[in-house]
């Protein structure tokens, strides 16, 4: 409590206000969404395709994770209607709160951009960077808000990085074990 405390009445201000409304809102974010995509696209070209679909994916798993098992399962009551003095700067429908998707989401994306851009040159590691920086506002977007609890957060942001990781994964595993495989056969010898 003492952390949510330090996160949503003290570590505040008006002026960040703002900021934090428009980074926990997706609706308000799209543009940097089509932004992060079209530099995928420019960098990557043809392979564009492929790290947006592992992207979707790896969203898709953790928003599952987090909104579709674990939140009917914890069943945890969002703060700002179980604790009193909380800043609520959005309004919030009566969902629970753990674990929290805009984190596991938001890391999901960060991560998978980690693993195909991390060792590329200056701009691609200068864009991971900021893809991980804009996940972890958004996650403390989501306490700053008055939403979620720093816990919910933190296990959204594992929760993204492991679905990514089990995406990559798996997608690596399908490619050498299935469809390279059949590449060869159909290639025969040379």
């Amino acid at each position: 409590m003492w952390l949510f405390q330090l996160l949503n009445l003290y570590l505040v201000h008006p002026a960040a206000d703002d900021l934090m409304v428009f980074l926990t809102r997706v609706k308000l974010s799209g543009h940097i969404i089509a932004l992060a995509a079209l530099f995928i696209i420019i960098r990557r070209g043809k392979s564009a395709f492929l790290v947006i679909l592992l992207a979707l994916f790896a969203v898709g798993m953790a928003d599952i994770v987090a909104s579709g098992i674990l939140k009917p399962l914890v069943q945890r009551i969002r703060p700002c209607f179980v604790l009193d003095h909380v800043r609520l700067l959005v309004s919030q429908p009566r969902s629970y709160s753990f674990a929290s998707s805009h984190a596991a989401n938001s890391a999901a994306v960060a991560s998978v951009i980690w693993i195909f851009f991390h060792r590329g040159d200056f701009v691609e590691k200068l864009y991971t960077i900021i893809m991980i920086l804009y996940a972890l506002a958004i996650s403390w977007s989501r306490v700053y808000v008055g939403v979620h609890y720093p816990g919910d957060v933190i296990a959204g942001m594992m929760i993204g990085v492991c679905s990514a990781m089990l995406v990559y994964l798996f997608s690596s595993w399908v490619l050498k074990n299935i469809i390279q495989p059949l590449i060869m056969r159909r290639e025969g010898p040379a």
